[in-house]
């Protein structure tokens, strides 16, 4: 196998995790509705009277996207503490986005197209570069591949039902 095709396998299971990380809170969601919904900002708010994160970022959430990722990582052959690792980064830029969003005035599951799924994506494996052998490109590449499914693929999740919102 040359070194491409390992180069590509590797940024191709990324994508993977980094799709389990984002998917598995829609999961939970759909399978326990609004049991164990506890918002990760417990339903403060900020100084400025907005919710700190809002309602959509929940431990259910965060636990779900953990556990998936380190099931997943260990279905393809990853570290399982590298899907736990790239889960809690991914979260982590998902969480700093909706902080983000509640500072300019839009809701909770409000659109901000391109920037949510690029700091979801960068963060976690620009945090985990060299932990997983990719480069500063690899980063890049990673990233706007999945910003751009993730784009393209929402309105059809939310068409049949996965989604609350085709965005």
């Amino acid at each position: 196998m040359s070194m491409d095709s390992i180069h590509f396998i590797k940024d191709f299971k990324l994508l993977v995790l980094l799709g389990v990380a984002n998917t598995m809170p829609i999961v939970a969601w759909h399978l326990f509705k609004d049991r164990f919904s506890l918002p990760v900002d417990f339903n403060k708010t900020f100084f400025d009277g907005r919710p700190i994160l809002g309602p959509h970022k929940t431990w259910r959430g965060l636990i779900a996207s953990v556990t998936g990722s380190a099931i997943a990582a260990l279905l393809l052959g990853v570290c399982y503490l590298d899907g736990i690792y790239l889960a809690i980064w991914s979260m982590a830029g998902d969480m700093f986005t909706s902080f983000v969003k509640r500072r300019i005035g839009l809701s909770s599951g409000a659109r901000f197209t391109g920037f949510d799924q690029a700091v979801e994506s960068f963060l976690p494996v620009a945090v985990m570069k060299d932990r997983l052998g990719i480069t500063w490109l690899d980063c890049l590449l990673i990233t706007f591949i999945f910003t751009i499914v993730e784009i393209w693929i929402s309105p059809f999740l939310f068409r049949i039902g996965f989604r609350r919102n085709p965005y």
